[in-house]
């Protein structure tokens, strides 16, 4: 049997769909689900994900799915970056990827803390000392309901347990936000509500029982790791086993033991090498190719790092124009303007709170017309905010100056 070739086109269209770029999502959950979460390194990124998959929903109803509904929660999973799940999600992304991450950042606090030494002085095992922390951390963070890093800190002391600095450049800090960063990895708590704007990087602490009452379900972390591979491969695939890699952060023994667990099958993605699928993403291209229905291509602003190009290594099948400038020096992706599948420019939020675009790709005077229609709408939704991205780009900064 020959292998099966997907093209370019045939990725594009299935992204189109899935991803709700035309606009078409219900619901936030209905988005982080079709991504299997939303990155939210940049706390703005969450917002405009959502809103530039649906037509209808707003900055407060997001709101309101994060912290009345807790139907999504923040949470640090893969290669270390922060996403926002459904509530649903957590437990398979807890069991295959964070709790794993818990331990690792756990054995470099107590590496940190031996080596470096503090003030005042440990006492007896390190590695005791710190679930002694956490325990008190916990037990008041439960008392309080929800709590800022810096009041954690006030209830238990121990939390502002000085680290030295190993050289002169080096700046002192305090144990709080790397062991509050290890307890969230190990699911005692949870990234709440922001303490200023819905831009602001600042949160509050909440214990995991508020999503969680009877505590996180209990998974192990190979069958965990089979469910997340699922997931990406239904929201992102055919696609390289180099972009799976690469989106888990896990060796490729790990991608490769889950992949063995799965039916996938291997295709062709032209330029891009051999690639694996879901037999059920062969049906469904097989079906977009037969329908004689498939939706008009329509503009899509998606912010930094938004989830659909986020969900690839290698992206140059989504750059026609190529992707120079819409990258910063560390390489972290900008704001862009998506048609049809592919990126065809860039969009940006000035001071004045107007939203810009620039098309970058040829595609006809209709396309720039419907950016600047979207742009219009978008500045609406807003309300007036000026939102600029964590990472700004060149071709960001030069639109907005």
């Amino acid at each position: 049997m020959s292998t099966p070739v997907v093209t370019p086109e045939q990725r594009r269209a299935l992204i189109v769909r899935r991803h709700h770029l035309g606009g078409g999502a219900e619901s936030a959950e209905q988005v982080a689900e079709s991504l299997v979460g939303l990155h939210a390194t940049d706390p703005a990124t969450v917002y405009l994900s959502v809103l530039a998959r649906g037509r209808d929903l707003t900055i407060a109803g997001l709101q309101e799915a994060m912290y009345e509904r807790r139907s999504l929660v923040r949470w640090m999973a893969m290669r270390r970056t922060l996403f926002a799940f459904p509530t649903a999600t957590v437990p398979i992304v807890q069991a295959g990827v964070s709790r794993p991450l818990a331990a690792t950042l756990r054995r470099q606090l107590v590496s940190r803390l031996t080596r470096n030494g503090t003030e005042p002085a440990i006492e007896g095992d390190v590695g005791e000392w710190i679930e002694s922390v956490e325990e008190g951390a916990h037990a008041a963070l439960l008392a309080r309901g929800s709590a800022t890093g810096v009041q954690l800190s006030a209830d238990e002391p121990r939390l502002r347990t000085t680290i030295t600095p190993r050289a002169p450049s080096d700046l002192p800090a305090n144990v709080t936000s790397s062991l509050l960063v290890v307890m969230s990895c190990d699911g005692l708590m949870v990234r709440g509500t922001a303490t200023g704007e819905w831009t602001t990087r600042q949160h509050r602490w909440e214990p995991v029982e508020h999503w969680f009452p009877d505590g996180l379900p209990a998974l192990e972390t190979a069958d965990a790791q089979v469910s997340l591979v699922r997931s990406w491969l239904g929201a992102f695939g055919p696609a390289p086993v180099s972009d799976l890699e690469w989106w888990t952060g896990w060796t490729k023994t790990a991608v490769r033991a889950a992949l063995s667990r799965l039916p996938v099958v291997e295709v062709s993605l032209g330029d891009a090498g051999p690639g694996v699928a879901l037999p059920e993403s062969l049906d469904e291209i097989r079906a977009q190719d037969r329908s004689a229905a498939a939706p008009d291509p329509s503009i899509a602003l998606l912010p930094c790092l938004d989830p659909t190009p986020m969900g690839y290594k290698t992206r140059d099948w989504m750059f026609p124009g190529g992707p120079d400038g819409h990258y910063d020096r560390n390489g972290n992706l900008g704001p862009t303007l998506w048609w049809g599948g592919e990126v065809v420019g860039v969009w940006g939020v000035a001071a004045s709170g107007e939203v810009r675009t620039r098309v970058l790709v040829d595609r006809g005077a209709s396309v720039v017309a419907a950016a600047a229609e979207a742009a219009a709408t978008l500045q609406s939704r807003l309300g007036g905010a000026v939102v600029r991205p964590v990472f700004p780009t060149a071709l960001e900064r030069a639109l907005v100056a």
